[in-house]
C-alpha cells in the first residue's frame, strides 16, 4: 500500500473511530427510561390541546417523563421497552366517570322500562338474591376487562362489597373512585345505612394512598337515604379526604317526589342540608334548572353525564350546554351494564355529541372536541385528578391508550377528534397503559384470564336464571 492510500485508510478509520464513540458517548449519556410510544398521532389534550403528529411519549415507573415528536424524544432517552404506534393514535386514557360494574352480571336481564319500574320490580329484588362477594368479584373481572379492551383507564363506582371490587380492580392493574353504597333499606353486604358508614370507614382508611384505588363513599340518592345519614356521610368524608357520589335528579319524578316530601328539588336540598361541595360528584343529573347550575359551579360539583342510560330509561336529556357553557366539570358515564347495556365509552362520547345536537336542534352544540374532553381531561376534572391523569403531560401519571387510525370506517381523516368521536370503535384500541404498566398489547389482556372471566360469567347466568323463578 502506498503513503498516499495508507493515509487515506488510516483518516477513515479515525473519522469512524470518532464517530463510534460519539455515538457510544451519546448512548451513555441517554436518559434512561422504562417505556417509550413511538411515532402516531399524540393527542395531548394539555392546556393547548396540543396534537403532535409523528410523536412519542417517555414514561419512567409511573409518570410521563417526555412529550414530544419522535426525533426530540428519541434523541434523549433510551427505553426498556419500546411500543411502535406509527399509524395510530397516542390518547389519554378515557374516564368513566358512572359505573356500577358488577351490574355486567345482569346485562339484560330487564330492558324497555322506566328507571322506577326497573328499579324496585326487577333490579332491587334480582339484587338481594344474588349479589355476594363472588358476584361481585367475577362481575368486576368482566367489567374491567371490557373497560380496558375499550381504552378506559379510571372509572368512577358505586356499588355494595366495595372492598372486594377495589381488590379486583388493584389486581387489574386498573385505576378506580370506588364508592360503597350507603342506602336506607337493607341490602347485600350491610343491613342498615349505619352499618355501611362503618363498612365505608374501614375501607377508605384501608385503601387510602393507595397508587390505583381512590375509596370513596356512595350514598345512593337524596330520595333513598335519610337527611341525617347524607350528613354523616358528608362529616366521614370531611374527616377522611374522601369523594362522594350520589346520584342526582335522575327524573323528573325524583324531582317532583323530593319537592313534595322535602320542599327541594334534589340539588338544593342537598345544598340546604350542607352535604355538596367540591368533593361530591352527581351522577345523571338530568333535571336541572339554570340556578342549580350556578350552584354547581359555585361549589365546584363534579358531574357524571350518561346520555345512553339515561335515552334507554326514558329519564330524559341532561342540560349538557348549558352546563358546558358555565364550564361544570361534568364527565361522561355508562352507567352500570345493565341500562346501557356495556362500558363503551366510545359510544358514549358518539352518543353524547348527536344526543344534545337533535335535542337542542343546533348541530353547533357539544362539539368533537368537547365530548372527547368530557371523556378525559374534563372526566378527570370531575373526580378531582385533573393534575394527576386526563392528558398526556410531564409530571402527570402513564394511563395512555393507543387506537388504530387506519380501518376502513376511518380512511379518509381530516380531523383527529372527529375521526375519534364519530368514527372510531372501541375493537380499535390496541394497548392500554395504566400507572406506566402495559395492561393490553396487540388486544391481548396481560393482567386479566378473558376464558375465565366469561366462564364465570356464564355461571352466574345460570344462577340468576333460576333465582328469578322462585
Amino acid at each position: 500500500m502506498d503513503r498516499f492510500n495508507f493515509s487515506k485508510v488510516m483518516s477513515i478509520l479515525f473519522v469512524a473511530a470518532l464517530l463510534l464513540a460519539g455515538v457510544e458517548v451519546r448512548a451513555q449519556s441517554a436518559e434512561r427510561v422504562d417505556l417509550m410510544i413511538l411515532g402516531g398521532t399524540v393527542v395531548t389534550m394539555d392546556g393547548r390541546r396540543r396534537v403532535i403528529e409523528n410523536g412519542a411519549v417517555a414514561v419512567r415507573g409511573s409518570t410521563i417523563v417526555a412529550v414530544g415528536t419522535r426525533a426530540e424524544v428519541a434523541g434523549r432517552y433510551r427505553a426498556r421497552q419500546t411500543v411502535n404506534a406509527t399509524g395510530r393514535a397516542v390518547i389519554p386514557g378515557l374516564i368513566n366517570t358512572h359505573t356500577h360494574i358488577p351490574m355486567v352480571l345482569f346485562r339484560g336481564i330487564a330492558d324497555d322500562m322506566d328507571l322506577n319500574e326497573w328499579l324496585t320490580k326487577f333490579i332491587f329484588p334480582a339484587e338481594a338474591k344474588n349479589v355476594t362477594e363472588e358476584f361481585v368479584r367475577a362481575g368486576t373481572r368482566l367489567g374491567v376487562a371490557e373497560m380496558i379492551r375499550g381504552g378506559t383507564t379510571t372509572y368512577a363506582d358505586m356499588y355494595y362489597f366495595e372492598d372486594a371490587i377495589a381488590e379486583e380492580t388493584y389486581k387489574a392493574g386498573m385505576r378506580g373512585v370506588l364508592g360503597e353504597t350507603i342506602i336506607d333499606f337493607p341490602v347485600p353486604d350491610n343491613k342498615t345505612p349505619k352499618d355501611a358508614l362503618a363498612y365505608s370507614e374501614r375501607y377508605i382508611k384501608k385503601w387510602k394512598g393507595n397508587e390505583l384505588i381512590t375509596p370513596a363513599l356512595a350514598p345512593h340518592a337524596p330520595y333513598t337515604v335519610a337527611t341525617e345519614i347524607l350528613q354523616e356521610a358528608r362529616k366521614l368524608s370531611d374527616q377522611l379526604g374522601a369523594p362522594l357520589l350520589i346520584h342526582v335528579a335522575e327524573t323528573q319524578k325524583e324531582v317532583n317526589d323530593l319537592k313534595a316530601s322535602k320542599g327541594d328539588s334534589p340539588m338544593m336540598y342537598l345544598d340546604k342540608i350542607g352535604f355538596l361541595n367540591d368533593r361530591v360528584l352527581a351522577a345523571h343529573t338530568v333535571v336541572l334548572t339554570d340556578a342549580e347550575i350556578d350552584l354547581m359551579k359555585a361549589k365546584n360539583v363534579g358531574a357524571a353525564h350518561c346520555p345512553q342510560s339515561n335515552m334507554k330509561l326514558a329519564s330524559g336529556v341532561a342540560p349538557l350546554p348549558k352546563m358546558l357553557a358555565k364550564d361544570i366539570a361534568v364527565g361522561l358515564g355508562t352507567d352500570g351494564a345493565a341500562s346501557n347495556n356495556d362500558l363503551n365509552m366510545w359510544e358514549e362520547m358518539d352518543t353524547a355529541a348527536k344526543l344534545h345536537k337533535v335535542f337542542t336542534g343546533d348541530p353547533t352544540v357539544v362539539t368533537a372536541l368537547q365530548v372527547f374532553e368530557m371523556a378525559t381531561i374534563r372526566g378527570a376534572r370531575a373526580l378531582k385528578m385533573e393534575t394527576t391523569i386526563g392528558s398526556l403531560e410531564v409530571g402527570k401519571l402513564a394511563d395512555i391508550a393507543i387506537v388504530d387510525m387506519d380501518g376502513l370506517h376511518q380512511t379518509p381523516m381530516y380531523n383527529i377528534y372527529s375521526h375519534l368521536v364519530y368514527a372510531t370503535k372501541a375493537s380499535d384500541v390496541r394497548a392500554v397503559i395504566i400507572n406506566g404498566k402495559p395492561v393490553m398489547i396487540e388486544r391481548k389482556l396481560l393482567t386479566l384470564n378473558e376464558g375465565d372471566i366469561k366462564r364465570d360469567a356464564n355461571a352466574f347466568r345460570v344462577r340468576i336464571i333460576e333465582s328469578l323463578k322462585n
